[in-house]
């Protein structure tokens, strides 16, 4: 109990969580932190199908029909036009490719790119664990938890997965990682429900108070992670351990789509050379997108 009780103390002793602003700052900033081709998906009814034009090649992206509201955004974006000429303006190696910031259309050298959006965001869309992180998974960008803790997606940053292999005991380290941050939602979730209780032990200087919570707080929170523990399921296992991917960023972020044909162009814009604040050094424009079904 001790790790846990490390990890979370300063949760219940600073309540930051039910009260962070929609202010801008760097932390602010939307985020997102083999093969030659994905595994082919069959396309459903209410899946959608496309194309994306770069100047480095041509991707073919499916959007999940199970996640209509990012499927219908995308859509919406795609048939006005709102990503053409738009750059990859994130780009990591082993990690993903980002795009999506309206303001990198004829962006100069060296501007700050990533805050960028249509002005509103979507609500999150979580189907986990059936859609994952793994290489070729195409995903919704975001502010991070402190101003965002609902974990509501970008109205148009997105990024696609690159990611790395793991071995079995980097999966098993990973599983253990899962655990630690499922306790530390399910903490914040409790600590946020008991706020009240929480400041008014904090005005009145209850310090045996404040402990006691807390530790009430902990016993709560491992006996419901004990319930259902946080793990892989054996095709992310399986995924993770060949084509490999970005796992720790599972059940956080927005899985709408993946990528079908032209992970090669993917992998090209991912190994391109990059500047200070992850940008290449030469632009990788989307040129343009077009719905195909």
């Amino acid at each position: 109990m001790s790790r846990l009780k490390t990890l979370l103390l300063i949760v219940a002793l600073s309540i930051k969580l039910a009260s962070c602003t929609e202010t801008k700052s760097a932390a602010a900033t939307e985020t997102a932190e083999t093969e030659n081709e994905t595994k082919m998906t069959e396309i459903n009814k209410n899946d959608v199908v496309v194309d994306i034009s770069t100047t480095m090649g041509d991707i073919k992206v499916l959007l999940f029909g199970d996640t209509p509201k990012h499927r219908d955004n995308f859509v919406k974006l795609v048939n006005e036009g709102y990503y053409d000429g738009t750059l990859f303006h994130r780009v990591i190696n082993e990690f993903m490719v980002q795009a999506g910031d309206p303001d990198s259309k004829g962006a100069p050298a060296g501007k700050q790119l990533g805050s960028g959006g249509p002005g509103y965001t979507i609500d999150a869309e979580f189907v986990y664990p059936k859609h994952f992180h793994k290489r070729g998974a195409l995903a919704a960008a975001r502010q991070g938890d402190n101003v965002n803790p609902e974990r509501k997606s970008s109205g148009s940053q997105f990024y696609i997965v690159t990611g790395k292999a793991y071995n079995e005991a980097q999966l098993a380290q990973m599983e253990k990682q899962m655990i630690m941050m499922q306790q530390q939602d399910v903490f914040n979730r409790l600590a946020s429900e008991r706020r009240d209780s929480i400041m008014q032990l904090r005005r009145n200087r209850d310090q045996a108070g404040l402990q006691a919570l807390q530790e009430e707080l902990i016993a709560l929170t491992e006996a419901e992670v004990a319930k259902n523990p946080a793990k892989l399921t054996p095709e992310q296992r399986e995924a993770y351990s060949t084509v490999g991917g970005t796992p720790h960023l599972d059940g956080r972020y927005t899985v709408f789509g993946e990528v079908i044909e032209g992970m090669d162009v993917v992998e090209k814009i991912e190994k391109t050379p990059t500047l200070p604040g992850d940008r290449p050094k030469e632009d990788v424009k989307i040129i343009k997108m077009t719905v195909e079904k």
